[in-house]
Parts: structure tokens; sequence; C-alpha cells
């Protein structure tokens, strides 16, 4: 298995032993497959942060776990691994533990095993369900040393040193808002989709939104499905249940994700709203949007958010002036027509294909 690396940069990013990396590399017997992919993982992560790897300095390995869909996990990876290389005057690597669904059970015990067998971790991202369980596991981390961010969705009742991501009420009451203003005349309920109850952000988003939709324009219903992990298969069977009970959905508030599959069993329905609002430019969004399925996006810099993150953890470490902070973004409003550079060439959007 040809690499750059030393065996024990290898080791500390795919969470081994040295022997096991050792026997990976040199293809000697009784060797997991897991651990190979563990370490094969490892390697890709160390090649796309090379600019990282110098020894000299402050070096730190920050994890980052997340319970997402894909599509959000990898925008986050990008995002982070577009900042590593400005991070000052640390140089920070990073390891990943992603997953799109599970136990808050299970993700309690990936978090226990971080830093454990002699591989350091100086800090942890992330994005984890609001449970006890989670809570008991980051406050464990915090007895070890080690300080936790959690990253666009908070968990309550824990000793995390901070938040990063979005303001969440603040993009509920603007997307009530947005429906409201687009609605005007309309007769119809609204739909609200969430991936998962349990994740305090949209649980904020959710409280938000309601509240404010009630107070300007009192009397439209709202029905809210959820706990599909806003993967497209679930949200897909979700949205054709809730299109059985009411077919006079006016508007689409995406809390979660997964437009792509409410999009589609919208249209295959035969229900076309007057808006259909989502959250976070991703890959699906972004063309989403460009199609006229996606009305508008309430927008926040990932790379911004995952960079105040890293900074809280420079901060606990002393090694950045001050204390760790909770930092809120602003939603930003994104539409077909101004959708940032970074995404793409500006074209005109094909709002021919609405829904």
């Amino acid at each position: 298995m040809a690499h750059g690396h030393r065996i024990a940069d290898i080791a500390t990013q795919a969470g081994l032993s040295v022997a096991t990396v050792d026997r990976v590399l040199n293809e000697r017997p009784h060797v997991s497959a897991q651990a190979r992919r563990q370490v094969e993982a490892a390697i890709a992560e160390l090649d796309r942060q090379h600019t990282q790897l110098r020894l000299d300095g402050i070096s730190l390995v920050i994890d980052v776990v997340m319970q997402a869909p894909k599509r959000f996990s990898d925008a986050v990876r990008a995002s982070l691994e577009s900042q590593l290389a400005s991070l000052r005057p640390a140089l920070v690597r990073a390891r990943f533990s992603l997953r799109e669904s599970g136990t808050a059970e299970g993700l309690a015990s990936q978090l226990d095993r971080i830093g454990r067998g002699g591989h350091v971790s100086d800090g942890v991202l992330l994005k984890a369900p609001d449970d006890p369980v989670i809570a008991a596991a980051i406050d464990r981390l915090r007895e070890r040393g080690i300080p936790v961010v959690t990253l666009v969705t908070d968990v309550q009742h824990c000793r995390r040193i901070a938040y990063v991501g979005l303001d969440n009420a603040a993009a509920g009451a603007t997307a009530a808002f947005l429906v409201a203003e687009w609605t005007t005349g309309a007769a119809g309920a609204v739909l609200v989709t969430m991936s998962r109850s349990t994740m305090i952000g949209e649980q904020e988003r959710l409280t938000a939104f309601t509240a404010t939709l009630a107070r300007l324009t009192p009397g439209r219903d709202t029905l809210t499905i959820a706990d599909a992990d806003g993967l497209d298969q679930g949200m897909s069977d979700l949205v054709r249940a809730a299109s059985r009970k009411r077919r006079d959905i006016a508007a689409v508030y995406s809390i979660g994700g997964g437009n792509r599959a409410i999009a589609t069993q919208l249209r295959r329905s035969r229900i076309h709203p007057r808006i259909h609002l989502g959250h976070d430019l991703d890959a699906d969004n972004d063309e989403l949007l460009r199609t006229g399925a996606l009305t508008a996006v309430l927008h926040h810099d990932l790379r911004a958010d995952v960079r105040a993150g890293c900074e809280q953890i420079l901060r606990f470490h002393r090694i950045l002036p001050g204390v760790p902070t909770s930092v809120r973004a602003t939603p930003q409003i994104v539409t077909a027509y101004n959708l940032p550079p970074r995404l793409g060439p500006a074209a005109q959007p094909d709002l021919g294909s609405q829904t």
C-alpha cells in the first residue's frame, strides 16, 4: 500500500496501534478487513491534509464526529479541510467519524473511544442528537481533558465548551416570514420536515417557525413529519404518507434536508406548493435551486462554522487568546439568482421545471 507518511501519523489518524498499521502496510496475515479500511481512509485523509503534516510548532488532532446525511458530512469535511492550512499558530489535523443514522448509545460509544489507546485527541467537533446519553459522553471527554464543540446543532445539559453554527431561532423566524409573504391569499397547510426530532437545532427552528407563522398568518395549519434522518428513501415515504392526509400543501419548510426526495414525491403526488424552503448549500440543494425545485435556501457558511469551532478548541488549550465562546451565524437567504460563485458559474436558472 503506497504512501508517503510516517507510520505513527497513519496510526494516529486511523485510531489504530502502530503494530496494526505496520501489519496492514506490509500485507501480513491476521489483519481484519475493517483495519485495512481504516488505514486506507487514514492515508487518504493525510493525503488531503498534506499541508498540515509539518511537525514543527504546535500540532493538534481534532476529531469530527457527525450523524448526518452523507451530502452534509461531505460538505463539512470539504469546508474543514479548506481551513486547516490557514489555522495559526497551531498545525491542525482532522480525523473523521461519520455516520448517517444510528442510536444515541452507539454514538456515545464512538465518543468514548476517542483519544484512547494512546491516540491523542485535542478536541471534538460534534453534530449529534440532544440526548442525555450523548451529554454524558461529552462530560466524560471533558473529564479526560478533551473539549467538545457542538456543530450546527447543540446538546443541552453538558460540559461542551461552545456551540458554532446557524442561529436556528432566527432561521426559523425568517422561514416563517418568507412563507407568509409567498403564500399571501393562498389557502393550504405548510408541510414542515425534520431529519430527527431529537436534533435541538431543528427543534429551535421549528419552535420559532410555528410561533412566527401563527403571528403572521393566523389559522394556517402546519403538518410536521420527522425522524427519517434526512435520508431520501425515508423522507420520500413520509412525504407520501403526508400527501395522503393533506392535498392542500401551499408551502414546504424543509428543516432537516432530503429536498430532492421531498420535491420528487410532491411532484408525483401532483402537489405544487408555492414555496419550498431548505437549509444549507450542499450539492443537492445547489442543483435544486438552479432548476427551480427549491425556492430559496437559508444558508450559513460552513467554512466559517468549522473554523470558529477549531478556534474555540485552540482557545481552550490557550493557543489563542480569550475563552471558548459560542458563535451563531445569521441566516442568509439564497435563491437561484444569488448563488455564491464558489458553487459554480452564475447561470440563468431554469425555473420552467419548478415544482
